[in-house]
Formats: C-alpha cells, structure tokens, sequence
C-alpha cells in the first residue's frame, strides 16, 4: 500500500471519528465552534503524530526484542500522557485563551481512545516508520475535518428551525449520523 493510499483511507474512508465512532466525547465537546475545533484538532494532530514517533520504536526496537509485547498499551498510554502534558503547558503558556477554552477536554486527550488506537493500529498492521507516521497524520487531520464539519452543521443548526423535541443532543447525534453515511460513499475510493 502506497503512502497517499494509507493517508486517504485514513481521513476519509476510516475516518476515525465518523466511522469507527472513536473519541466521541471531543468530538461532540469541542465543536462547538471553528476555533474551538481547530485547536483541538490541531492538538491532537501534534500528540498523535509525537506519539506514533515515539511509541513505533519504542516497540520495534525495545519491547518486541526483548519480548515484552506484552507491555505495548501500558508503554503507549505513558508516552501519550506525558506528550499531552508537553502540550498543555505550551498552550497554558503561549496560547491561555485557547487553553481555557479547551477546559476538560485537553485533558481527556490523555485518555482519547483515538490516539491509542492509532499507535496500537500502526503496530497490528504492521506498518514501517514512515507508514506509521502518514498513517497517524491522516487520522489526526480525519478528526480535524470532521470537528470543523460538525462544528458547521451546529452553526447551521442554530439558526434553523428544530422541533423541541430534537433540540440539543439528539439534533447532534443525528446531524453525526447523517455525517457518518455521507462518508460511507467514499469506500469505494480505495480498494
């Protein structure tokens, strides 16, 4: 599989949010609006894309020879909670209005099942250095389209009428629905 392949079936075909309904709670909490979305999904780019750098040859070179395998989620989820909490003190630091806007959610990319599975993905697939890293970008900018996606469908909805009885989360998960079979007709676009 070519690089541009595993990238474009990663934003698109198993968009890690739309279609495998992962890291849920950022995506429904942070796309409230564009800037919001775009900060978070830049976060999660910068920490994914870290992550996969850190944690591929932490496996191929330490655990696999030494046949500790087994300690793969353990070492992985250390590395991811250390980078996000590099990335919290440089948005505290450099950027304090995105920072308080992030509030929770930053630190729940500590635990965001995406940036896990991403890592553990890289390694089941068994994809090189470089294929990982493509790999782990696609995912990350995948979650970045689709919070600027929904983040537009909440604009929208604002100021559309809603019956009362959809209005709030049910309108949400609906809209991510719809989003959800839109994405499905790019399947075909890589086999």
């Amino acid at each position: 599989m070519n690089l541009f392949t595993i990238f474009i079936k990663a934003v698109l075909i198993d968009n890690i949010v739309i279609m495998s309904f992962l890291a849920l709670c950022p995506f429904i909490g942070m796309s409230t609006d564009e800037n919001k979305s775009i900060g978070m999904g830049l976060a999660v780019t910068f920490v994914t894309v870290l992550a996969t750098c850190v944690t591929w040859p932490i496996y191929r070179f330490i655990l696999e020879p030494l046949g500790l395998k087994f300690l793969q989620t353990l070492a992985f989820i250390l590395v991811i909670a250390a980078l996000v909490q590099l990335v919290e003190f440089y948005l505290k630091k450099c950027v304090p209005g995105l920072y308080n806007s992030m509030g929770i959610y930053l630190a729940l990319i500590t635990t965001n099942c995406a940036i896990l599975y991403v890592t553990l993905n890289n390694i089941s697939k068994e994809f090189n250095f470089i294929e990982s890293v493509v790999y782990a970008l696609g995912v990350a900018l995948g979650f970045l389209l689709a919070l600027l996606l929904l983040a537009g469908i909440r604009k929208r909805i604002r100021t559309s009428p809603i019956p009362a009885f959809l209005k709030g989360p049910p309108v949400l998960f609906v809209s991510a629905c719809l989003l959800s079979m839109a994405f499905m007709g790019f399947s075909g676009l890589v086999k």
